[in-house]
């Protein structure tokens, strides 16, 4: 048979054959390594315990006794409030001691009013501080949270424990009650401390506004009297009060024949969150406003 093999024959010309350049190979970078988020969320930890010992060294560093006053400052308003009553009244609208009544209400009630003025002022606090890329509004936002959270819980837990041992009290401790108390008083101040924040910030005549506004709260949260008792007009509008529930939740935690029917928590914390979600909303569209302003 005749052989039929062919001399091969490329498919294609190259580059230089048809009297092209040769053109240099694209060449891609590589992958940008993604952020991790746990990095981020290490470097927030870090923010806000540094914005933490900043506070704790300017705030009680410049009176003697430093952090102490801090314990001092509600048992002298209790010893003073008990004082003052025992004088007109014969015993207290709960149990045998003026000071665990007072104290039952004055402690979620002084909570809720520190961490409310505190968290107003984060922005202005760490003004200079949050002009760096690496600290966020957040983060000044918690730390003023957490410390004055923690300081508060450890007053609570300081002035309500030595009245339970130095006191003669018929109290029946019930920890839910108390807890769930001291938690509401926490969400509610965070989040009218976020709404304020914004308001403070944009319109600065609003902190004097809030001030006045905020004095009656003293008065109509139920830290003297009860709910209970008061006429049913007065009933139907300091119904909408948060103080008047978180009052009353923290003192069937103490009284145990003092039920407090009236206690919504639903309502408390929709009142918390729906100022909070506002406040964090608004602070994150006008934060570098308040910085700036």
């Amino acid at each position: 048979m005749p052989n039929l093999d062919y001399p091969s024959q490329p498919a294609t010309e190259t580059a230089q054959e048809a009297g092209h350049p040769p053109q240099a190979a694209t060449e891609f970078a590589p992958p940008l390594r993604p952020v991790r988020s746990s990095a981020r969320r290490f470097a927030s930890f870090r923010n806000i315990s540094a914005l933490m010992l900043r506070e704790m060294s300017t705030r009680y560093s410049r009176t003697p006794g430093g952090y102490l006053w801090n314990v001092l400052e509600p048992l002298a308003a209790v010893l003073f409030l008990s004082l003052g009553f025992s004088l007109f009244l014969r015993s207290p609208a709960l149990g045998t001691s003026f000071l665990l009544f007072y104290a039952t209400g004055y402690m979620p009630f002084d909570l809720y009013g520190v961490l409310s003025r505190t968290c107003a002022a984060a922005i202005n606090f760490s003004r200079s501080l949050l002009k760096f890329p690496a600290v966020s509004w957040v983060d000044a936002l918690l730390a003023r949270f957490f410390l004055n959270s923690l300081t508060g819980i450890l007053n609570a837990i300081l002035l309500l424990g030595g009245i339970l041992i130095v006191v003669d009290h018929r109290a029946v401790l019930d920890l839910p009650p108390i807890l769930h108390a001291m938690g509401l008083a926490m969400i509610l101040g965070l989040g009218v401390g976020a709404a304020n924040c914004v308001l403070t910030g944009l319109f600065p005549l609003w902190a004097l506004v809030w001030g006045i506004v905020n004095r009656p709260l003293f008065i109509a949260s139920g830290i003297f009297f009860l709910f209970d008792e008061m006429s049913p007009t007065a009933q139907a509008i300091l119904w909408y009060n948060p103080l008047v529930h978180i009052v009353g939740l923290m003192r069937t935690g103490f009284y145990p024949t003092y039920t407090a029917a009236y206690v919504s928590e639903l309502y408390v914390l929709f009142v918390a969150l729906t100022l909070l979600t506002l406040g964090l909303i608004l602070i994150g569209r006008y934060h570098r406003d308040i910085i700036n302003n």
